[in-house]
């Protein structure tokens, strides 16, 4: 993790974090080449990024999704309440367009495969700078392929807690549940909790016949 001094006025500021430092290095001289773009600081954790993008106000946050600790996705919400003129560029190898969508549900602007950075990465910061959007050509192809979702989720549960659901009823613990969806599994217990207060339901069996009943799993 680093912290550099303050940039020219007018330039693209931008905090990369990433857990691994060479990539953290090979992202800085790509950017850095550019007269436009500077990058202030560099985390290696989440806690880390949250911390310098607070103290930095940077335009762009460039987050990787598969760091150590504290879950990533839930980060991009964080950072839109507490600094709402940083933008975020998601950095990953996730080629799942579900990643894509629920990063871009959060609120990031850009979403970059790693395997495409030097082309495209570039091009996400400066359209995320001006509040523009920036999806990996493919991703993007992908999500519009996709059948339309669901009108709702049912009984007032929200999308996040029927996704909990769906892994509960299939037999994942919270930890496993936690890893799949990017949580901390205190989330995952509080999502757990809600789920069984809407539904007034106990026990996971309960949860399974719900779960069977709707239509969320095949029995």
């Amino acid at each position: 993790m680093s912290e550099d001094s303050p940039t020219e006025a007018g330039a693209i500021t931008i905090v990369i974090a990433d857990d691994h430092a060479i990539v953290r290095s090979g992202l800085r001289m790509l950017l850095e080449a550019e007269e436009d773009l500077a990058v202030v600081a560099e985390a290696g954790d989440v806690p880390s990024a949250l911390r310098y993008v607070r103290a930095h106000r940077p335009s762009v946050l460039i987050l990787d999704l598969n760091m150590p600790g504290d879950p990533s996705l839930p980060a991009i919400e964080t950072v839109r309440d507490s600094s709402p003129e940083t933008k975020v560029v998601v950095l990953t190898m996730q080629n799942d367009p579900a990643f894509a969508r629920e990063a871009l549900r959060g609120g990031a602007l850009g979403y970059v495969l790693k395997e495409a950075a030097d082309s495209e990465l570039v091009e996400a910061v400066r359209l995320a700078a001006q509040g523009r959007t920036y999806l990996h050509p493919e991703l993007g192809a992908r999500l519009a392929a996709e059948p339309p979702a669901p009108s709702g989720p049912p009984d007032d549960l929200t999308e996040r807690e029927v996704e909990v659901l769906r892994l509960i009823a299939l037999g994942h613990t919270n930890n496993e549940i936690a890893g799949q969806l990017y949580l901390s599994v205190r989330t995952v217990e509080s999502h757990r909790a809600h789920i069984q207060q809407k539904l007034r339901l106990s026990t996971r069996a309960e949860l399974v016949r719900y779960a069977l009943d709707k239509g969320l799993i095949e029995s």
